[in-house]
């Protein structure tokens, strides 16, 4: 794993997260680093340990960085429905979607979930873009019954990987069978812990988010722990969503980028009604495609290679090495599968490099862009 660097997108003062608050009163206190706009640990164990945990195991790890907004008022499910990309109105009970968030020109301001329980509707962001995203969506209550309330008294821990089911179920709350499902729990033997748990979105494992009152955030953690799950740091988390190919604002999304280049049709909605951009959105399905697309790639080093950085360019291969860039990196992580490393990365790819998938290239090495989640075998 590469060393994290996620520094642009980042509140003005990025905060500690409140489980970063109680590591440091330990002996050793474990190296912090900011992630998503929060300062978190980078590493609780060996990398390889971690590693192993959240692919094969139960990986338990800080979400402090992740911030709830309600928002209420009688018009608040009309409104939100005409500021992102994706179903409010329609939106089942006890369930999630995916959203951009754009401005009239259909360029990108933030990506958030949304979440649905009743007629409790609430959006989920990063640290490092809630501050922006709540005054850009401020900006369009005029006339409208509509409050946007950050939920600042809760906070969140992550478990995932393949045995997070049954983590779960030995601590009394219900596994979900579905991503961008939620449900509420309570923990067995802490009657006083009321859990609200959201199975997020993920390609390669399940994940978790347990949201919880703020100061219940310290036994919530023991109470994982002791039931089998192996806490890890943000750089295992990060190697999980480059594998995964799940992208992150301001790191492979940028405030420049369109609906489309994003990759992510799961964040649009077509027969939804209309929403600040959507006329960009549509023009673009119906008349054209964009020329570019973020997409997961698997690279292959040359022996005694350096792991490649984000910002690596590829070439189609034989290209000349003064030639246009067919893609740039924006993520790369490094997993050591069955006694092999592999490499995965996120990037940028030209649409004329994803005809009839020719072979890219770099100065270390060849690459491959992914048309599916990659098989892990460990």
């Amino acid at each position: 794993m590469t060393e994290l660097d996620l520094a642009t997108a980042n509140p003005v003062t990025p905060l500690a997260t409140l489980l970063t608050e109680s590591f440091t009163a330990s002996s050793p206190a474990p190296a912090l680093i900011l992630y998503l706009g929060a300062n978190t640990p980078q590493h609780l164990d060996a990398p390889e340990a971690e590693t192993n945990a959240i692919f094969h195991k139960a990986a338990l790890h800080d979400l402090g960085w992740l911030r709830r907004i309600a928002v209420r008022g009688e018009d608040r499910f009309r409104w939100l429905s005409g500021m992102v990309t994706n179903t409010v109105e329609t939106l089942p009970d006890h369930t999630g979607a995916y959203n951009l968030i754009l401005n009239a020109q259909g360029r990108i301001q933030g990506d958030a979930y949304v979440w649905r329980n009743g007629e409790t509707i609430e959006l989920e962001v990063t640290a490092a873009q809630s501050e922006a995203l709540l005054a850009h969506l401020d900006r369009f209550i005029i006339m409208d019954d509509v409050e946007l309330v950050p939920l600042t008294n809760d906070s969140a821990l992550g478990l995932s990987g393949p045995q997070a089911d049954a983590i779960l179920t030995s601590v009394g709350l219900p596994p979900l069978p579905e991503p961008l499902t939620s449900a509420d729990g309570v923990v067995a033997n802490i009657p006083n812990i009321s859990v609200r748990l959201f199975r997020s979105y993920g390609t390669v494992v399940p994940h978790y988010a347990l949201w919880t009152a703020s100061e219940d955030i310290p036994a919530l953690w023991q109470a994982l722990a002791a039931a089998g799950a192996s806490p890890v740091g943000a750089a295992a988390l990060e190697t999980l969503r480059i594998v995964e190919g799940i992208p992150a604002w301001e790191v492979d999304i940028q405030g420049r980028d369109l609906a489309q280049e994003t990759g992510q049709a799961r964040a649009l909605n077509f027969s939804k009604g209309c929403y600040l951009g959507q006329e960009i959105v549509e023009r673009i399905r119906s008349r054209g495609q964009v020329r570019r697309h973020l997409r997961a790639i698997e690279l292959t080093p040359n022996p005694d290679a350096e792991l490649p950085a984000a910002g690596t360019e590829l070439r189609i291969a034989g290209a000349a090495a003064d030639s246009k860039p067919a893609a740039t990196l924006t993520g790369v992580a490094s997993v050591q599968l069955s006694g092999s490393q592999r490499i995965f990365g996120i990037g940028m790819v030209r649409a004329e490099a994803e005809v009839g998938t020719p072979a890219l290239t770099y100065p270390g090495g060849t690459a491959q862009i992914l048309n599916a989640p990659p098989k892990l075998t460990f």
